[in-house]
């Protein structure tokens, strides 16, 4: 069995791609039924099983590996629609949760909605305050037990939540990650109280076993947003099993992290697989990038709902979001930092007649149903890829590779209706100003993300992933100054794509401050236990659970990554450590040295203050096996010429430099052969999206089969 299924569940499009060792490899799009996702799932499989001349049961037999980045969790936590959960805590502290931390009721919302005071209110609570209770108990933060734990008292308050309706359980306890007994006592109570057969399958979550950090407010979000989102995954998940099962596929069902790996469904703490998708595509273009030698890359990816935006820096995927946000929920999950925005295919235009009758794009989007307007499902709203149908540069007739049929009247009335007549203008300017206006949002949110970093754009390469990518490419890499687009052949399918580059991986994390360069004495520390003790730790634990997995330890690879700050500075910096275990004071000076140059990258050299002692907050061991790579099959160049069956009728399309309709031609992406070079105005038709190559471009299809969008010198 070498075939591996790879899949990315969209706002609008479920993505499939296949790969076989030999080199073979078959894509595909449906659109996403948020219905049921595995309604789209499996209509999904039977087209891969088709492109491979096979049926489905005889497919999924010769496939050693379904991965899947799933947006279950996601969809839970936005309909809440997860069970009704008690959480237990440290008496005094129930309402930790609801005070949140100063700014809490605006985590998750964008700016705008910042602004509207007079309107903007906390989110209701995941767990209802009457759901809540407080037991006898105290660990201090050196970890050592002050009161212990009242067993009588943990049973009449459990039997409280029961009483109220309880589905699962949290048990949020003080300082429970630098001694997790009490917690552990808890469950034990609650799985010999009140088993299965008695009550059902109700889980019980414990923070030192899903977010063992600092910080209560972010660790029992982080658990409670775990266990809300655990039971919906949990029954959706086997579903799709049985159903995979009964149709041949006997090996496990892999999700993809948010940090980065993978793991089985049994093994993965459901938050982590928030965003995994945007996540794996950044891990496809590190892959991609690997092969052409690019160091420094800007992922981007715009699909039908939202524009993902990544960094790639010095050939690693190193940068993390320092408090990731899902939903509106503050969490402290080892995520990758993959930034979204609204601006997508299915984005919808609108007129704020609260700004001058100012046009926005977004972050409204119009979906899989009813979709664009030219859809002809019901959508009245105009959207980008409307503004693309009027404007000539989607061909009607081979959307999705001749899959859909779009309308461009439904097309051209919805957008005079919503945006050309309010503002007193022509259809044409009003698609033409949408097309500009998400053009210009998508490149200076993707210039913010880069510069605040500390970055020039201008030493990066830019992948432009996404059904839409190619589409808009040249409209949005003007605004970063970049001369040159990878388009991969991949594109339309690039989060499914980067799932199959994916290692089999896992993070384990803990918080420990420990000061290893001395403020007082300007000296390294020279006890090294604590420090080793903590990562043997975590090793042991990544062992164990691969050894679970079938992996021996020899072949686990690991990678130490620390939190380290200041003195008592706020922020925190991640480093990558330079020693897994440390022998001495050197070892000390050398993590020491790493952090200065890392934190002088981001803020400059002179905002460096070692003298103030350099701690160290938090420890993350990323343990990984190899996955199999994806093939990656080079062609022969055949010259600059497009051959004569590559091209198609050409078409009228609008360039707004042109002001005008113009002839365009038109060329087939499947019959173009390596080398060859198209100079724009032209656009190029692939089966599941359409490059525009603006005039002042060139298009070269190289030895990988990836477009290359070059800005031709003046």
């Amino acid at each position: 069995m070498s075939m591996t299924v790879n899949i990315d569940i969209g706002g609008t499009f479920t993505d499939f791609f296949a790969a076989e060792e030999g080199g073979r490899i078959a894509r595909t799009k449906v659109p996403t039924t948020h219905y049921d996702l595995s309604v789209g799932f499996m209509r999904g499989m039977n087209e891969l099983a088709g492109l491979h001349d096979k049926g489905l049961s005889v497919f999924l037999e010769e496939t050693a590996a379904v991965r899947y980045c799933t947006t279950l969790g996601t969809n839970a936590l936005i309909e809440r629609t997860g069970p009704k959960l008690g959480l237990i805590t440290t008496a005094g502290f129930e309402d930790t949760i609801y005070l949140g931390r100063a700014r809490s009721w605006a985590d998750g919302m964008s700016t705008k909605e910042n602004k509207d005071l007079a309107r903007i209110r906390k989110p209701d609570p995941l767990i209802s305050r009457n759901m809540v209770v407080g037991v006898e108990e105290r660990i201090d933060s050196f970890g050592n037990v002050v009161r212990p734990l009242d067993r009588e008292d943990v049973l009449e308050n459990l039997q409280i939540l029961v009483d109220r309706g309880a589905m699962g359980f949290v048990v949020c306890l003080l300082w429970s990650f630098q001694n997790p007994a009490h917690e552990r006592q808890i469950k034990s109570i609650i799985e010999e109280e009140y088993p299965e057969d008695y009550l059902g399958s109700m889980p019980v979550m414990l923070s030192s076993d899903v977010s063992p950090k600092s910080a209560e407010y972010t660790r029992f979000t982080t658990t409670i947003v775990n266990a809300y989102i655990h039971g919906v995954m949990s029954e959706e998940l086997n579903k799709l099993g049985i159903d995979l099962r009964e149709r041949g596929y006997k090996r496990p069902l892999l999700l993809v992290h948010s940090t980065g790996g993978m793991k089985k469904v049994s093994r993965t703490r459901a938050v982590l697989t928030h965003n995994a998708g945007p996540v794996a595509g950044l891990h496809g273009a590190l892959t991609l990038g690997n092969h052409y030698g690019y160091q420094n890359i800007i992922f981007t990816d715009m699909g039908g709902t939202s524009f993902d935006i990544g960094v790639i820096t010095d050939g690693r995927l190193q940068t993390y979001d320092f408090i990731p946000v899902i939903d509106c929920w503050r969490t402290n999950i080892p995520a990758i930092e993959v930034k979204s925005i609204g601006a997508g295919g299915g984005s919808i235009a609108w007129v704020n007649e609260l700004m001058d009758n100012a046009v926005e794009v977004g972050p409204q989007s119009a979906g899989s149903m009813p979709g664009p307007a030219c859809y002809d499902q019901g959508g009245e709203e105009p959207t980008v890829t409307d503004a693309d149908l009027v404007l000539g540069y989607l061909n009607p007739d081979n959307y999705l590779g001749g899959k859909m049929l779009l309308d461009p009247d439904l097309s051209h009335d919805a957008i005079r209706k919503r945006i050309a007549d309010p503002l007193g203008v022509d259809v044409l300017e009003a698609a033409m100003h949408i097309r500009r206006l998400v053009d210009a949002r998508m490149g200076q949110e993707v210039f913010n993300e880069v510069a605040l970093k500390g970055h020039d754009p201008r030493d990066f390469v830019l992948f432009a992933c996404g059904g839409a990518g190619a589409t808009h490419a040249c409209g949005f890499a003007p605004y970063l100054q970049v001369n040159k687009v990878v388009v991969s052949g991949h594109s339309p399918i690039f989060g499914a794509f980067g799932a199959s580059t994916v290692n089999l991986q896992q993070v384990w994390e803990k918080s420990r401050t420990l000061k290893i360069f001395q403020w007082a004495t300007q000296s390294y520390a020279e006890n090294c236990d604590d420090f080793n003790a903590v990562v043997n730790e975590l090793r042991d634990l990544a062992v164990r659970d691969f050894r679970l997995e079938g992996f021996s330890e020899e072949e686990v690879r690991f990678r130490l990554e620390l939190d380290m700050r200041y003195g008592m500075q706020y922020n925190l910096t991640k480093i990558v450590s330079p020693h897994l275990n440390v022998q001495g004071p050197e070892g000390f000076k050398d993590i020491c040295d790493t952090f200065t140059e890392q934190y002088s990258a981001i803020y400059t050299p002179e905002a460096t203050f070692p003298v103030g002692g350099i701690n160290v907050e938090c420890f993350y061991l990323t343990a990984s096996v190899d996955a199999q790579e994806s093939p990656v099959v080079m062609a022969e160049e055949k010259g600059p010429e497009p051959p004569d069956k590559a091209r198609l009728p050409s078409r009228k399309a609008y360039f707004s430099d042109r002001k005008d309709f113009v002839d365009t031609p038109v060329y087939s992406f499947q019959e173009l052969e390596p080398g060859n070079r198209i100079i724009g105005p032209a656009l190029v038709e692939a089966p599941h999206t359409t490059f525009v190559i603006d005039p002042e471009w060139q298009f070269t299809l190289d030895v990988y089969r990836n477009g290359i969008l070059e800005k031709i010198a003046p």
